[in-house]
């Protein structure tokens, strides 16, 4: 029991150090905890010798996530999807294990041990990507859609290859001709459909398909209801597990693998009205179990692989990125994908997966590839994912070049007292609003989808990317009277604001900021006026509480007025004492400021409300 605790706590104590702090790096959780897992184990030796037992558990994790995928995409959404998916996606697969098992095949590997590594090695990591595009603001566009298009038709494959590699198994060594070592490969599991001749074992395979498919259509609303109607918190998490554990367990019994099963369910429940219940179920226990099985990989890398052959290793490594790289960027040509789109998608997809870990384990517990070719491929997994985060630096410095090739701007054949650089959910608003206003306005974006979108309702727009000074100049900057700057990308709207100022000093600049501290850098780039994305609506909703909490609606509505006025007072005085680059809890000069002024908005709030009540009364 003490040695169960130590290890528990030596596993959480490493996950709570380095996660947080790969996280703030921009690193992503995924490499936190490989590196947690670095720790633990080829660094400290604190772990080690528990790690099989732990990944055979943590696998789960991987089962829980492509349920959740299917959950996420309704079948209307995939059936949308289906050029991309099978066009982009099957391209890429495809192509990378043929290029691999040939390159494989050359090295002196038997062609199955050759198929296996280019399975394993053709998929990108969907953790670390899909983080990454949304921390970026980039699903929307078309690279972004294009990479989860083919990040999806990865998570399927996967499903099919755990089921193509048991027929890829080697009973003797490609090398000597005599039988492998049995060390390391599990007993077949005993199912259902080995006592069954093969018709009836594909009749049963079909029919507990179509079962999962009909009881998630048909079955799953009343159940829910049922179970919700106990009013028991606990008992939505028990039927969610249930339905997960359940399917997995009904498809290893026909012989098939889990994964295909709940991602198939997740399918299914995409539309129900429990989805989000559902998701915020599984979604811990997902992290919780994925974060272990990463662990348990970084504990398990062989570094005394890398120190005994590193010019071997990292020739792998690099040449790994390489290939995908031009076979992504082959494929994006194909279709037709341009600019900085292509390059997301080429940089980004470059490198190994966490689903590799996933088939790596089970190849070599199968005997379908040498155990030293399996400590290699997850040492070259690892380290192209530790790669991941250069590649998403160099396609941001690649994505915002003038001279980035792509579809031309269009012609702007209108002018405006107002430009709005940004047409998203922020821009609409401010649009719509001045424009009513009898105001003439110029709209300016980069994502043609979003244009092409508001044409539709009448609304017209130039497409082109705001940050260019040369389609500034063309909208009309030397004239107009306001600029709007709402773009998503916060170094996109300073780097616009600056320019625009420095053109035009006389010019009013109204700006979208996505924080506080973005909000000081608007201040010095030059913004007149600058809006938190969540500021005002946060007033607003601050009002509410105060409504119905025992304060008038004249005191909420004079409460929040002299908030919302002193607030941004506050910030223009911050604003003077802000560092650049230096976090506002080590500025001691911020800190003293920042307290004094929380001081002097309670004394205003206090004030206010002293002079409230009695008009509030008198109207009563």
């Amino acid at each position: 029991m003490e040695n169960t605790l130590l290890l528990a706590s030596l596993y959480l104590g490493a996950a709570v150090l380095i996660v947080p702090l790969a996280v703030r790096l921009g690193l992503g959780s995924v490499l936190g905890y490989l590196g947690a897992g670095i720790l633990l184990g080829p660094m400290l030796g604190l772990a080690g010798a528990e790690t099989n037992e732990l990944q055979h558990v943590a696998e789960f994790g991987v089962v829980m996530m492509l349920f959740l995928i299917g959950l996420e995409l309704a079948p209307k959404t995939v059936w949308d999807m289906r050029v991309k998916l099978l066009g982009l996606g099957g391209s890429q697969v495809l192509l990378t294990v043929a290029a691999i098992s040939a390159a494989m095949i050359f090295l002196g590997y038997a062609w199955q041990v050759a198929v296996v590594l280019g399975m394993i090695l053709s998929l990108s990591s969907t953790a670390i990507v899909l983080q990454t595009l949304s921390e970026k603001n980039l699903m929307r566009t078309p690279g972004g859609r294009a990479s989860f298009a083919t990040l999806l038709f990865q998570d399927v494959a996967m499903v099919l290859m755990l089921a193509l590699i048991p027929l890829l198994t080697l009973t003797t060594s490609p090398e000597t001709g005599t039988a492998l070592p049995a060390e390391g490969a599990a007993e077949p599991l005993m199912t259902l459909v080995q006592s069954l001749p093969g018709w009836a074992a594909t009749l049963l395979t079909l029919a507990v398909v179509a079962g999962i498919m009909l009881a998630g259509h048909y079955l799953s609303r009343p159940v829910f209801r049922f179970v919700h109607a106990s009013r028991l918190p606990e008992m939505s998490t028990f039927i969610s597990l249930l339905i997960v554990i359940g399917i997995a367990f009904l498809m290893m019994l026909v012989g098939l693998s889990p994964a295909l099963g709940t991602f198939v369910a997740g399918v299914v429940l995409a539309n129900s009205e429990f989805r989000h219940q559902i998701e915020a179920d599984i979604a811990p226990l997902k992290g919780l179990l994925l974060g272990l099985f990463f662990m348990t990989v970084g504990i398990s890398i062989n570094f005394r692989l890398l120190l005994a052959e590193p010019v071997t290793v990292l020739a792998l490594t690099f040449g790994l990125i390489a290939l995908k790289a031009t076979i992504l960027l082959a494929v994006s040509l194909a279709f037709r994908l341009k600019g900085r789109d292509r390059w997301l998608l080429v940089l980004g997809l470059a490198q190994g997966s966490e689903f590799g870990f996933v088939l790596t384990a089970f190849a070599r517990s199968e005997g379908a590839i040498p155990l030293a070719a399996g400590q290699m491929v997850l040492l070259v997994i690892s380290l192209s994912m530790l790669l991941t985060p250069l590649l998403f630096l160099t396609h941001d410095k690649l994505a915002w070049r003038p001279t980035e090739p792509g579809r031309s701007p269009d012609e702007i054949t209108e002018k405006g007292r107002v430009i709005i650089a940004g047409i998203g959910r922020f821009g609409q608003t401010v649009n719509r609003l001045v424009r009513t206003s009898g105001i003439s306005t110029v709209v300016l974006d980069a994502d043609i989808g979003v244009i092409e979108t508001m044409r539709r309702f009448g609304v017209k727009g130039f497409f082109g990317d705001p940050s260019r000074p040369e389609l500034l100049a063309a909208a009309g900057l030397a004239d107009a009277e306001v600029l709007v700057v709402a773009v998503d990308n916060p170094a996109i709207v300073t780097k616009i604001v600056r320019h625009a100022r420095a053109q035009r000093p006389d010019l009013h600049i109204v700006a979208r900021a996505r924080d506080r501290v973005h909000v000081y850098e608007l201040f010095q780039a030059g913004a007149n006026d600058i809006v938190r994305e969540t500021f005002d609506s946060s007033v607003r909703a601050g009002r509410y509480v105060l409504e119905n909490t025992g304060f008038t609606e004249y005191e909420a509505a004079k409460l929040s007025q002299t908030f919302f006025r002193v607030e941004r007072g506050a910030l223009r005085d911050l604003a003077e004492l802000w560092v650049p680059g230096q976090p506002v809890h080590l500025n001691e000069a911020y800190v003293a400021r920042a307290k004094d002024l929380d001081r002097d908005l309670q004394t205003a709030l206090l004030d206010d409300l002293e002079e409230a009540r009695p008009k509030a009364t008198a109207a009563e």
